[in-house]
């Protein structure tokens, strides 16, 4: 009988915009919590909590999506700096470039006969391909793409911020500090937990780096605004 394989699950061509929506998410959930935490330790009634929430989100959000576009569109300039590079070189010298190919294979454990006529194979399908995937590390999975990276910030930023921001606006004024706190933190192990999942790590693991990190941060923001908000009373 012949053997079945199950389908392999690869999650490489998530990289783009998990690391942009995970790190957006965390930021507005963190921050947003944190500084309306610290805004409620200076005694902010709820209307000055909302305010605040909200020009944190809004500013949060466009910061995060057009930092993104940036920094990401910066990564594909060069990249498509080294492409057109690689072109230029394959049309110059395309024997030096395929001896350069073949190299690439006898590092990497090939014979020399078999480098050579493994170059030779995927110069003669798509030699630029070839270059940029095993010279560089180049290949379409793992591009750069702005726009795609923009997005997911800028929305995770606001869904994430969201939830500390609507905490502050319904939690009664006597448990709004400890509201916010609670669902800041349990907002992050979950992010934590899901990316961790998503990327194909231990839900745990990533639940606690977020947890620790993120607890540390809101107990120092609230303390500040408790040592501020008493300095200016």
């Amino acid at each position: 009988m012949p053997t079945q394989h199950s389908t392999e699950v690869h999650r490489t061509d998530r990289v783009g915009w998990l690391r942009a929506l995970v790190l957006g998410a965390n930021d507005g959930i963190l921050s947003t919590g944190a500084l309306l935490l610290g805004v409620a330790g200076a005694g902010a009634t709820r209307g000055q909590l909302v305010i605040a929430g909200v020009a944190a989100v809004s500013a949060g959000a466009f910061s995060m999506g057009i930092g993104e576009y940036v920094s990401v569109s910066s990564q594909r300039d060069t990249e498509d700096a080294d492409r057109a590079t690689e072109a230029a070189e394959l049309e110059d010298d395309p024997e030096a470039e395929l001896a350069e190919l073949k190299n690439i294979y006898v590092g990497r454990g090939l014979d020399e006969p078999l480098a050579l006529q493994v170059a030779e194979a995927l110069t003669a399908a798509d030699p630029l391909a070839a270059h940029l995937r095993d010279e560089l590390g180049i290949t379409d999975e793992m591009r750069a793409r702005p726009l795609q990276a923009a997005a997911s910030s800028f929305a995770s930023f606001a869904v994430g911020a969201s939830i500390p921001l609507l905490t502050a606006a319904l939690a009664p004024s006597a448990g709004r500090a400890i509201a916010i706190t609670v669902a800041t933190v349990v907002a992050m192990v979950t992010l934590g937990a899901v990316g961790g999942r998503l990327g194909g790590a231990s839900p745990w693991r990533g639940a606690l780096r977020v947890g620790i990190g993120g607890s540390a941060a809101l107990a120092l923001t609230y303390l500040i605004g408790v040592v501020f908000g008493t300095a200016v009373s």
